[in-house]
């Protein structure tokens, strides 16, 4: 079976919410909540790969782990890259889980159901997905959709991943989330490819993957979780965390 680290990419150069890791939830900085949620999972250790001294300290404050990194990276998968080797240089860790540092309500469950495919020695890489119950979603470019052929019950391999509205025809629509899980070599292998075509022409790193003959899963989870753009999103996510909370 693998064995998981989780790494959680995080940088204060959002434009639409600056500062955004640091941004204050219910007392603590959305980073924190982040890296909370990761433990929760109960996969393997976790920590947070940042190019801020300040994102570090908030992690540090809190009793979590953070290691600093180049600020020159292209990608997160490139910055969590970094940060496993620093982290792990004998490769103890087999499989890397790449969680998004705007995912504060993100269920844990969601993230420990990554790792599963990756249990099957073809697998290179490991995502989420959710059937898309609005019809606006479904024509919607900001929605990714996974294109894929089910394998088992809730499991897919992923064909194709685009901002257009497919597959075309009568049947269920898949949105993709942005939770990684990868094979160790795989994401070093990912990581020294240039930039492919279809990731240039559709704006998503996970086809360069695709049309280098990596084999991609899916897991379908119940819910997309909320990522925290703007102010707007901001106040959802406190919403929703002070609900959880209150129960």
């Amino acid at each position: 079976m693998p064995a998981p680290i989780v790494l959680i990419p995080a940088r204060l150069k959002a434009t639409r919410l600056p500062d955004k890791p640091l941004a204050d939830i219910l007392g603590e900085p959305m980073i924190v909540h982040v890296w909370r949620r990761a433990l929760e999972a109960g996969i393997g250790p976790v920590a947070v790969a940042t190019d801020a001294p300040a994102i570090a300290e908030a992690v540090a404050k809190a009793g979590g782990e953070a290691v600093l990194t180049g600020e020159g990276h292209p990608s997160g998968s490139d910055r969590i890259f970094e940060a496993l080797q620093r982290l792990d240089p004998s490769g103890r860790y087999d499989v890397v889980v790449n969680v998004q540092g705007d995912l504060p309500t993100i269920d844990p469950a969601a993230i420990a159901a990554a790792v599963g495919p990756l249990a099957d020695c073809e697998v290179d890489i490991a995502t989420l997905v959710a059937t898309i119950t609005r019809d606006a979603e479904r024509a919607d470019p900001h929605v990714v959709k996974m294109v894929g052929s089910e394998i088992a019950p809730g499991r897919f391999r992923a064909l194709y991943f685009t901002r257009a509205t497919a597959p075309w025809g009568e049947g269920p629509l898949y949105h993709h989330i942005g939770l990684y899980a990868y094979r160790r070599s795989a994401l070093a292998r990912f990581v020294a490819l240039p930039p492919s075509p279809l990731e240039r022409r559709e704006r998503l790193e996970q086809l360069r993957a695709l049309e280098a003959g990596m084999r991609i899963d899916a897991v379908c989870v119940d819910d997309v979780p909320l990522g925290v753009d703007t102010p707007h999103d901001l106040d959802r996510a406190r919403e929703m965390l002070a609900r959880r909370l209150s129960r």
